[in-house]
């Protein structure tokens, strides 16, 4: 993978850092969070798998650099999952 590709992707992980920031103010102690992991999952569909496949297709990722990316946004809903599932805990408490 080129170097300007590897910041490129370094940058997307930066700004879905943000988003998941954003989206932890969002957070209902009470529960009922599943709508902000629904944002946050189609933040990375609509902005993020489609410039990957956009690098993909242009032969600036492999099969498996663009898979691994993507699972690494994926990962990152599972963490504001259990972020999420803390602050409903600490609210329990």
């Amino acid at each position: 993978m080129e170097e300007n590709v590897r910041h490129e992707l370094e940058v997307l992980k930066e700004m879905m850092n943000n988003w998941k920031r954003g989206f932890m103010s969002w957070a209902s102690p009470d529960g009922d969070n599943d709508h902000v992991l629904l944002e946050f999952t189609e933040e990375i569909q609509e902005q993020i798998y489609p410039y990957v496949t956009r690098l993909l297709q242009t032969e600036h990722l492999n099969d498996a650099e663009a898979r691994e990316f993507m699972n690494y946004c994926y990962s990152q809903v599972e963490d504001l999952r259990n972020q999420l599932q803390e602050v409903e805990t600490d609210k329990s408490e």
